[in-house]
């Protein structure tokens, strides 16, 4: 069995409706990374200085040394930067969940005080702001664990929500299994989601690297302050237009103490605060007030998994969605499947890959599996209940005696000429046109009716496949 882990469909082609609060259009969302204090220090008992997100672009970390410059790039973000931004959004009574790295928090109480005063949450950003790709998962448990204890002893709260930031693969489900709220380490879509992690339900809440001043620090990235409010912008006038349209989104905004606290490019935000509570029905809201209307609104539904079932419980549910050729459905079982697979779409794509990769021999037999329209097995009552409920649709249960003989005449002088049954997707037409069709169809070679036969197969099996899955 081959499974792949990531899931490259989400919601598919129709997103919820998230019933943002008051009908609003878009939810906005700021986040303000607090991580000054706990970047890579030798003070701090790191093997070198710190070599990200900073004025310093492409800096090198210092082995065994302290960096000055680059503490004093942080520094300016606690001292200056963060009081800046904590005018700027009392002054405006907007809310945002402050990303706070443990030991930061810890070595900035009067920060701390103001987060709390002005009712920002504060979420754990981990224990360090450090690189956790390489670090072995025991060890990443272990800061997890030690970041929860710094953070609730330095605010007086236990964090429900988490973003490390420079993570691991292990880092997400770390992070549910200590017992998050909403975990924030992906970038892979505009809504909350579910996902389950450690057999349970994990409240997934995205946050944005194309939003972020730290663009601001990184090759190709914002060189001025109106580049980073025409961004902002652009992105909130594409979410909103979405939202009036009937699909609300969340934006995120990813900022920097030490970064958009810098007089040159604090008014490129101000700017874009301005404009987006300008317009009506937009919520500003914190991370865990989205992760709880979320919670509330759209709780996790038990759903079918195709890619995690059994063998035996893949054949059992698909087997008979391609006529009496379980087979398909076995060898499909043995593709590479993952979530995306995990709806009518999905396990389509499964089977008629298969179908198509068989030997003409193998197809032939397919074709020849399926019963003629109207003909002695369903008047004998031995069609499949899908062939049945799909003839009944089509109106075929109750043809008058010439429109019976009409279709036996077709049915045999089809088989005669081709050499298998005459196949349509019933579900598309009814009884007039598929007789029609089978006029029309009869006098192709049969190379031609081959094909077409086998593209209605996968039609047939694409509507079952419907009916059992979204």
């Amino acid at each position: 069995m081959t499974r792949y882990a990531r899931d490259m469909r989400g919601y598919g082609p129709i997103p919820p409706d998230p019933k943002w609060p008051g009908g609003a259009k878009i939810a906005v969302q700021i986040v303000l990374n607090y991580e000054e204090g706990g970047e890579n220090c030798v003070l701090h008992g790191d093997a070198a200085s710190e070599a990200f997100l900073s004025e310093i672009v492409g800096a090198a970390q210092w082995p065994g040394q302290r960096h000055w410059n680059m503490e004093s790039i942080y520094e300016y973000g606690a001292r200056a930067g963060f009081w800046r931004l904590h005018r700027l959004f009392t002054g405006m009574g907007l809310p945002l969940t402050v990303y706070g790295v443990a030991t930061a928090l810890a070595r900035s109480p009067e920060q701390v005080r103001a987060m709390q005063s002005a009712g920002w949450e504060i979420a754990s950003h981990g224990l360090k702001w450090v690189e956790h790709k390489d670090m072995p998962e025991a060890e990443e448990r272990a800061q997890i664990a030690e970041a929860i204890r710094l953070h609730t002893e330095v605010t007086g709260e236990r964090p429900r929500g988490w973003y490390t930031g420079r993570c691991s693969v292990n880092t997400v489900p770390l992070a549910s299994e200590a017992g998050m709220d909403y975990v924030a380490d992906t970038y892979d879509d505009d809504l909350p989601y579910w996902k389950r992690l450690n057999d349970t339900d994990q409240l997934i809440v995205p946050y944005t690297l194309d939003c972020n001043d730290m663009r601001f620090a990184t090759p190709q990235g914002f060189n001025s302050g109106d580049q980073f409010f025409a961004y902002l912008k652009d992105t909130f006038d594409a979410l909103y237009e979405e939202g009036e349209a009937g699909s609300a989104k969340m934006m995120s905004v990813g900022l920097h103490c030490r970064l958009i606290g810098r007089p040159g490019r604090v008014m490129a935000l101000k700017r874009f605060l301005d404009y987006a509570a300008s317009k009506p029905d937009v919520w500003f809201a914190r991370r865990i007030d989205i992760a709880e209307h979320w919670a509330r609104m759209h709780p996790p539904v038990p759903r079918l998994r195709p890619s995690e079932m059994t063998r035996d419980a893949f054949v059992a549910a698909y087997g008979g969605i391609i006529e009496h050729s379980a087979w398909i459905a076995e060898r499909a079982w043995d593709l590479e499947l993952g979530p995306a697979h995990d709806c009518a779409a999905g396990v389509h794509s499964a089977l008629a890959r298969v179908f198509r990769s068989a030997s003409d021999d193998e197809r032939l037999a397919v074709l020849r599996a399926h019963p003629d329209l109207a003909g002695k097995l369903a008047s004998a009552g031995r069609l499949t209940a899908e062939s049945t409920a799909e003839q009944t649709g089509a109106g075929l249960d109750m043809l008058t005696d010439d429109e019976r003989d009409a279709f036996t005449r077709l049915n045999t002088d089809y088989v005669d000429t081709h050499g298998f049954p005459f196949i349509i997707a019933v579900r598309d037409h009814d009884k007039t046109s598929i007789r029609a069709a089978f006029e029309r169809r009869i006098g192709n070679d049969s190379a031609t009716e081959f094909a077409e036969a086998c593209r209605q197969v996968e039609r047939i099996a694409e509507i079952r496949l419907k009916d059992l899955l979204p």
